[in-house]
């Protein structure tokens, strides 16, 4: 897929006809950053919005005491930093390559010109904005009420969605995630994440590999999420 191609996949151009996409495609500056690298630090100032090209990233926040709590894992097409664009606070999370990652950089102050002259574009943003809300409330449900192995199916299904590649035997999902970061997804501690893990398998529902998970049984790892 090209880079444009995935450019319009992002809701910042998914509102734009040809002509103005190009316009605004013309403001971008690339990125390139290896695995571990840092895009941005949560508390630092915001001043650009991000959508991945290539790779993925990881969304984290850490706690007082050093932990580590991680949001989400965005692939190409999904966008970032766009929240510090509406409230010009500092950055609530960070964000860090968990691959080598290319990234479409665009400053606010490019944007926003766009903003006030294409309505459009800014209920598309909002509309993100209100989809990743959404999504908020769900986690938080989903720890209220489901038990670990449901939050494992769950966001097993999920990447699946986003990152799964079909295969004879199933969908390998290649999440990229160590055994720590799967469970800090979950909101979890990594053995009862890893126990969950290993019953599944047990079940003949997935296969596990390094940084990857093969899912053989699909409807029953979803009866499972609920």
């Amino acid at each position: 897929m090209s880079t444009d191609e995935i450019l319009m996949k992002a809701p910042l151009f998914s509102a734009l006809d040809p002509e103005s996409a190009a316009a605004l495609r013309a403001s971008i500056t690339e990125i390139e950053l290896s695995k571990g690298q840092t895009v941005f630090s949560e508390g630092e100032e915001g001043d650009r919005l991000y959508v991945v090209l290539e790779g993925k990233i990881k969304l984290a926040r850490t706690s007082s005491d050093g932990r580590e709590n991680l949001l989400s894992v965005l692939g190409p097409g999904e966008m970032f930093g766009e929240l510090s664009l509406f409230d010009p606070r500092p950055r609530t999370a960070s964000a860090i390559a968990l691959t080598h990652v290319r990234l479409a950089g665009l400053g606010h102050d490019d944007l926003r010109p766009w903003l006030t002259g294409r309505p459009e574009v800014a209920v598309h943003l909002l509309r993100a904005l209100a989809q990743r809300l959404r999504r908020t409330n769900d986690v938080i449900a989903d720890l209220v009420f489901s038990d670990v192995p449901g939050r494992v199916a769950k966001q097993l299904l999920d990447l699946a969605d986003r990152f799964g590649t079909k295969t004879e035997d199933g969908v390998r999902v290649h999440h990229d995630l160590t055994q720590e970061e799967l469970a800090q997804l979950v909101g979890a501690s990594r053995e009862t994440v890893n126990k969950a893990l290993a019953d599944f398998a047990q079940r003949g529902w997935l296969r596990i590999e390094a940084k990857a998970v093969v899912i053989l049984d699909r409807d029953r790892l979803h009866h499972r999420s609920r």
